[in-house]
């Protein structure tokens, strides 16, 4: 009898993902961060292909997302506009930190401005976590119900409207899983030859999935893309950079969310910009 793999609660990952962003130098993006939580916690690839709901993200990643909220709401980290997390001072004592009182504070500035308790990661409070939980979650579902052409076609649009040109959707049966080709042009000089594969999918693409796709985009391409609505494992990740094999990028459910929200495709985002000069963010450097 297989036992479901123990996960850290996201509390207990506060103080990783502290040290985490120390030994990154400051900062780093979540992937960054993520994968230097996983390396010094050791997790084994059954924990990180645990999934959250049916949504094709992993659980643990949803919880890195409620630890770097509440390390947001103390104080003690801060993200830019890029998407770039970073200590809010460089000489943080993670040693010292209580993590208990972080919660505790964090809960009654949420009831506080709420007006009801927060039992923790479902709180309405607006969120990193929250807004995975609402919108990108909602999008997922949704991109997962449509039918193979049209997430094709999607596809399509996706690269037409990042500067690809001749993209074309092939869909060919038998065509090693190879669903269109476009062609990348970089400064109007230099330009690649690229074959994607597109799958809607709800759990992890496996490396053995990438090699598949690599065998057959050998020799009619310089790279390949493959899109999913899903994840990839780790040894997924590793073998589309694998050294001495055609490079495959790779675009998980996040990362697709976070492109259709930058190109505006099927999603409406209304901005309110408030400036706060923070001196003490100058004195910290």
């Amino acid at each position: 009898m297989s036992s479901k793999p123990q996960l850290p609660t996201y509390d207990k990952l506060m103080k990783p993902v502290l040290q985490a962003l120390l030994s990154l130098g400051g900062s780093g993006t979540i992937e960054e961060i993520n994968e230097r939580v996983y390396n010094d916690l050791r997790f084994t690839d059954s924990i990180l292909q645990v999934p959250h709901g049916e949504t094709g993200r992993s659980e643990i990643e949803y919880r890195l997302a409620w630890a770097r909220t509440y390390l947001r709401k103390s104080g003690l980290i801060e993200n830019s506009a890029r998407k770039v997390w970073s200590l809010a001072s460089p000489d943080v004592k993670i040693a010292t930190i209580d993590v208990k009182q972080i919660v505790r504070n964090v809960r009654a500035e949420s009831k506080k401005a709420q007006e009801f308790d927060s039992p923790g990661p479902s709180s309405s409070t607006q969120t990193e976590a929250e807004e995975i939980a609402t919108w990108k979650e909602q999008l997922l579902i949704t991109l997962q119900g449509i039918a193979p052409d049209a997430f094709e076609r999607l596809a399509q649009r996706i690269l037409r409207e990042s500067g690809f040109v001749q993209v074309e959707v092939t869909g060919k049966t038998g065509d090693g899983g190879i669903d269109g080709k476009g062609i990348v042009r970089i400064n109007g000089f230099l330009s690649f030859h690229v074959i994607f594969q597109c799958k809607r999918y709800k759990g992890s693409i496996s490396a053995g999935q990438i090699r598949d796709f690599r065998g057959a985009m050998q020799g009619r391409a310089d790279k390949g893309l493959f899109i999913t609505t899903g994840s990839f494992t780790r040894d997924a990740a590793r073998e589309a950079t694998r050294d001495g094999a055609p490079p495959i990028d790779l675009i998980d459910g996040d990362l697709l969310c976070e492109k259709l929200k930058e190109l505006r495709l099927g999603i409406e985002v209304e901005l309110i910009e408030t400036v706060t000069l923070k001196n003490d963010w100058f004195l910290n450097l």
